[in-house]
């Protein structure tokens, strides 16, 4: 039984993988089963065994790279150094960076950005404890800007030639979370 688990788990990661080759050469738009299973190695019948559609394939890559509250690291609350762990959200980011690069890049979906967004957002808030109406709304906010950040800054750091050093990249990214844009922006002119 669990030989034939193992290879069902094989079969459905080569449809994954096979699909995701497409995925970085076209728009999903132009992607049919016939060509994942023909790239695969399968028939139909096997695809849908596992899969609905092409659509399916890429839910199922994004549910597996996006975290989930159990999966993220522990935040630092109000008290600690930083609300936000750059290094763990980097090293999640990193180890799935073949996907995050391109459905964050040029071609990507922009609702993954969106769904990611959605996933990790509760947990910052939660470390913020309860708060009036009001300020739920400002920090929500924050958040969402926050986040739109990082993850704008690990896209564009992935789709670089030759990016800045990874521990450099990650220590302006916590410089500019702990001074603001703008000091960051001041300090890099000189001013």
């Amino acid at each position: 039984m669990n030989k034939r688990h193992d290879i069902t788990a094989q079969t459905k990661q080569n449809l994954i993988d096979a699909f995701w080759q497409l995925y970085c050469m076209r728009p999903i738009s132009q992607i049919t089963v016939r060509d994942v299973v023909q790239r695969a190695g399968y028939n139909r019948s096997t695809f849908y065994e596992y899969f609905r559609d092409v659509h399916a394939v890429l839910e199922a890559i994004e549910v597996s790279i996006i975290p989930t509250l159990d999966t993220l690291p522990p935040f630092d609350g109000p008290g600690g150094a930083i609300g936000m762990p750059v290094a763990q959200f980097w090293e999640w980011y990193a180890r799935n960076a073949r996907y995050y690069a391109v459905l964050l890049g040029e071609r990507g979906d922009p609702a993954f950005a969106i769904k990611l967004k959605r996933q990790i957002t509760p947990t910052i808030l939660a470390m913020f404890g309860d708060a009036p109406p009001a300020d739920q709304a400002r920090r929500a906010l924050v958040v969402e800007y926050m986040l739109s950040a990082m993850i704008g800054v690990m896209a564009h750091w992935h789709q670089q030639a030759e990016p800045m050093p990874i521990d450099e990249a990650m220590a302006l990214l916590k410089h500019i979370m702990q001074h603001g844009v703008m000091d960051e922006l001041a300090g890099a002119a000189g001013m």
